[in-house]
């Protein structure tokens, strides 16, 4: 399972409410919702975003609410992968059973640019900076959870067995 797109990166601390704001929880439509994601801190974020592209950010990404609008609405923009110095741990949690891939990587988050060009191999942990050519080393999720991600989130992964 890999990804491969144009990197856009945040701050520390993004919070659930800056990723759907709570005023589009009017309704369940991941799409409807989609079309909010990131806007209080970055109104292109939905114009630009491409299926594959990732997100990079600092530490705590995703405190706030245990709601799973703001994984799904990331995953529904067609977002390939978020990395992190660190997830908040419901959003952590809730992006693994809606099946968005997510890695921790401090010298990845920390050095890897907006606009960059990424490539992220989930198998490994492998996640490549074409831009600059630097790479960086993650800690792949067991394979038991890579299959999770990789049917679409948890229920979708029991509904196979």
């Amino acid at each position: 399972m890999n990804t491969k797109g144009k990197v856009f990166k945040y701050p520390d601390n993004v919070d659930t409410d800056v990723i759907i704001p709570a005023r589009y929880l009017n309704t369940s439509n991941a799409k409807e919702l989609a079309l909010h994601c990131m806007e209080d801190i970055d109104t292109e974020f939905v114009k630009k975003v491409n299926v594959g592209d990732v997100m990079v950010a600092g530490w705590n990404f995703g405190c706030g609410s245990s709601r799973e609008h703001a994984p799904l609405v990331i995953k529904t923009c067609g977002t390939g992968c978020v990395i992190a110095k660190s997830f908040a741990r419901i959003f952590y949690r809730n992006a693994i059973n809606i099946g968005l891939p997510i890695l921790e990587c401090e010298q990845a988050a920390e050095e890897i640019n907006a606009g960059d060009q990424v490539s992220v191999d989930f198998d490994t942990g492998l996640i490549t900076d074409t831009t600059t050519g630097k790479t960086y080393k993650a800690q792949p999720f067991p394979e038991f959870i890579q299959n999770i991600i990789r049917k679409g989130g948890l229920l979708a992964s029991l509904k196979g067995e």
